[in-house]
């Protein structure tokens, strides 16, 4: 398990070094093996195609973002997420130039974001789940899908935030959350449905 650990993290790092040099569009899992100095059937075994290469990436990402446990309960729906999320953005951050790259040349490789969308919608349901917020059901499902838009508009921002604290995604973070929070309570019914605050992790998304 510790070698098989070993080879995740010299593969996943070397890769991020390669999209921050010349782009997540050229790289190749062939360079990819070579810079993390493992051998290509241990590579293939790993990462057979891009799409895992990136599933590890975005699985790395969960563990940073789940590290320090769940969410505050005390805290407010919103306040949870936001506290979550941004835990999140922390490590995208501390790997931030080859992270920027891959995201930035996911657009040009539109068959591998399409295969990746399932565990990205796994990576939404922890996020709630780590805010005290429910992903089952119907009303869990249009949790994630409003999620999915906050997290991607505070992606966009985090994208050209070059602020040592994080603030332009900071800011688009809030924005995008009171949003959505704000359309939750337009939705058809919602006035019908009043519970204590936090009763059901009744949340903007």
């Amino acid at each position: 398990m510790v070698a098989a650990d070993e080879t995740v993290r010299r593969l996943t790092e070397a890769a991020l070094a390669l999209a921050s040099e010349q782009g997540w569009r050229s790289l190749t899992l062939v360079d990819v093996a070579k810079r993390a100095g493992v051998p290509l059937a241990d590579c293939y075994r790993v990462v057979p195609d891009k799409t895992a290469l990136l599933g590890l990436l975005l699985a790395e990402t969960d563990v940073f973002m789940l590290r320090d446990g769940a969410a505050d309960p005390s805290d407010a729906p919103r306040d949870r997420l936001f506290d979550v999320m941004m835990r999140r953005f922390d490590g995208l951050q501390s790997r931030r130039a080859g992270m920027v790259a891959v995201v930035r040349g996911l657009p040009s490789d539109p068959a591998t974001a399409l295969r990746l969308t399932p565990q990205l919608a796994r990576s939404l349901s922890w996020m709630l789940q780590a805010a005290g917020v429910s992903p089952a059901g119907i009303s869990g499902l249009v949790r994630i899908k409003v999620l999915a838009a906050v997290y991607l508009c505070a992606l966009r921002a985090w994208l050209d935030d070059e602020t040592a604290d994080m603030a332009r995604t900071m800011a688009a973070l809030d924005k995008a959350l009171r949003r959505a929070e704000t359309l939750a309570r337009m939705l058809p019914g919602r006035r019908h449905r009043r519970r204590a605050p936090g009763a059901d992790g009744a949340s903007p998304a």
